[in-house]
């Protein structure tokens, strides 16, 4: 039954990084390699406001950090004029040091016998077991994620990000900054990362330096599960298939890891096997397609 809430929750956490990663490479069409850094980076910040007795704050906090992260990455793809994988990777590589400060020159912070949102929960919600409060915890900040990112691209600015990722030459021509626009997405994207890792700080009760490494394998795994399962119709089902690819992601390692198929240092093996195949899939649909059309033709 742990395993089962376990999975539940780490589920619905890591469906944040989803959001994040589909806001990026799917609706703004825009590779972004800054993923790895801002998770820790809001996880880096949310250990030490947590520790410093301030747990909600911490969460603020993160969500700041990780979209002044993003912002700093789409100002060196627009202003600078940098490749937009670079422009990730040389943020990315600069947040190592910044995270570094962060933690106070440490490569882990505890937050063992330190109070947490989870333990606030639990504290406020003693009738209930602990794994259902850290499940209703991961539900809500899911939820209230989701809701309000798929609110956000019902405006007028969300329409413009959607357009600029669509098609950013008929978005110039409407004068729309689009500098802006993509600005504004990466940092959005990134809030919502960084977020994730906070939460996690504060789940786990620690933090470490190289938490994020091989974190955006994991986003866009859930993504393309989602996609596969769910469907891509519109940017609402989209979300909503992200974070229902996070859960069924961390479904397949569970089973992976329960039944000991195989050791645990394979997991990045596996989630990269997953991305393949899953990007695989549409392209094989399309060949099958293509036979199809060509025997009928015949």
């Amino acid at each position: 039954m742990s395993i089962i809430f376990g999975t539940a929750q780490l589920g619905l956490i890591y469906g944040l990084l989803a959001i994040g990663i589909y806001i990026s490479f799917r609706v703004l069409n825009t590779p972004d390699l800054t993923a790895e850094g801002s998770f820790t980076f809001g996880l880096a910040v949310s250990s030490v406001m947590a520790a410093a007795g301030h747990p909600f704050l911490a969460l603020l906090l993160a969500i700041i950090a990780g979209a002044g992260a993003g912002m700093v990455t789409g100002l060196l793809q627009t202003k600078c004029g940098i490749h937009p994988v670079l422009a990730g990777i040389l943020t990315m590589s600069g947040l190592y040091s910044v995270n570094m400060f962060v933690m106070g020159e440490r490569a882990n912070v505890t937050l063992i016998g330190i109070e947490t949102v989870f333990t606030k929960a639990m504290d406020a919600m003693p009738f209930l077991d602990k794994n259902a409060v850290k499940l209703i915890i991961a539900l809500l900040a899911t939820a209230i994620s989701a809701l309000a990112a798929i609110l956000f691209f019902r405006t007028h600015i969300g329409l413009c990000v959607r357009a600029a990722g669509d098609n950013e030459t008929m978005v110039r021509a409407s004068s729309i900054n689009v500098d802006g626009v993509k600005i504004l997405a990466l940092a959005l994207s990134n809030g919502f990362i960084a977020l994730c890792g906070g939460i996690i700080a504060q789940y786990q009760s620690f933090a470490d330096i190289n938490s994020g490494v091989g974190i955006l394998v994991v986003g866009l795994a859930s993504v393309i599960i989602g996609e596969v399962i769910i469907g891509k119709r519109s940017v609402t089902v989209g979300i909503i298939s992200a974070v229902a690819g996070s859960v069924i992601y961390r479904i397949i390692i569970a089973l992976a890891t329960t039944y000991t198929l195989l050791p645990a240092y394979m997991l990045k093996f596996i989630s990269a096997v997953i991305v393949a195949a899953a990007l695989t899939v549409p392209a094989f649909k399309q060949t099958m397609s293509v036979n199809k059309l060509k025997r009928g033709g015949v």
